[in-house]
């Protein structure tokens, strides 16, 4: 276990088995919270998204629910780290032990303003799995489906409500099919490039519940890297999360 930083002073307690990737901070950025939300993320791992959350905003509050304990812990022990560092928006994250597939049991319907989940990308049986069980469950449907996941936004989600997820691209037609079919209309599409010169290694998207079919907004591209790096977008995502933690 270890610390990393966030950026603005907030700092986050992760492990060889939960840490985050680029994925995570460019989903959190998509979801673009707002103060005041009532926020879910499914599927927290450490709790990055919710804690790069407060660090920008201060929602009413956001449920990290999770089902693995040892990534659960690991997202007390950053909540407890922050609010010793004065980073008070902290205490408004508020950690779930529980499957996902049990929400309805757990969590009230239609409160929710906005769900974020960054899904395990591969289907179960496909490619090589890894006999790290939290890495599998991270990566592979093992614990839960799309159709899961879809089906959980759509009872936490008011009308209007967003729901926003980040996959592989050939995935993309199981995710518009399966937001459709559980009333999650797919309204925001963005591509993620390594390179301009290179195929999308990911999208981001952003349904909302009960919305009118018909129209979705697919945004320019977002290109990580040029010949100089970075390119100017991703530095103003990324570039303060390489602060150092002064905590």
């Amino acid at each position: 276990m270890r610390i990393e930083p966030l950026g603005k002073g907030v700092g986050i307690y992760v492990s060889d088995a939960h840490h985050f990737t680029t994925d995570t901070i460019l989903l959190a950025n998509f979801a673009a919270a707002k103060n005041g939300e009532r926020i879910v993320e499914l599927g927290t791992g450490c709790g990055t998204i919710p804690l790069l959350m407060i660090r920008e905003v201060s929602p009413a509050h956001i449920h990290a629910v999770e089902i693995q304990p040892e990534a659960l812990e690991l997202l007390k022990n950053s909540i407890e780290l922050n609010r010793e560092n004065s980073v008070a928006r902290a205490a408004l994250i508020n950690p779930i032990l529980a499957d996902l597939r049990d929400i309805k049991s757990i969590l009230p319907a239609g409160e929710s303003d906005l769900v974020v989940c960054n899904p395990p990308y591969k289907l179960p049986g496909s490619g090589l799995t890894n006999p790290d069980k939290a890495k599998m469950t991270a990566r592979h449907e093992s614990e839960c489906t799309l159709d899961d996941i879809c089906e959980a936004a759509k009872w936490l989600l008011r009308y209007g409500g967003r729901f926003a997820v980040c996959q592989r691209p050939e995935r993309l037609t199981d995710v518009l099919e399966c937001m459709r079919a559980h009333d999650l209309e797919p309204k925001r599409l963005r591509f993620v490039q390594g390179r301009a010169d290179k195929a999308p290694k990911l999208f981001l998207c952003e349904a909302k519940r009960g919305a009118k079919q018909g129209y979705m907004d697919v945004l320019p591209a977002l290109i990580i890297e040029d010949e100089n790096g970075f390119t100017a977008e991703m530095k103003s995502i990324y570039g303060s999360y390489k602060e150092g933690y002064n905590g």
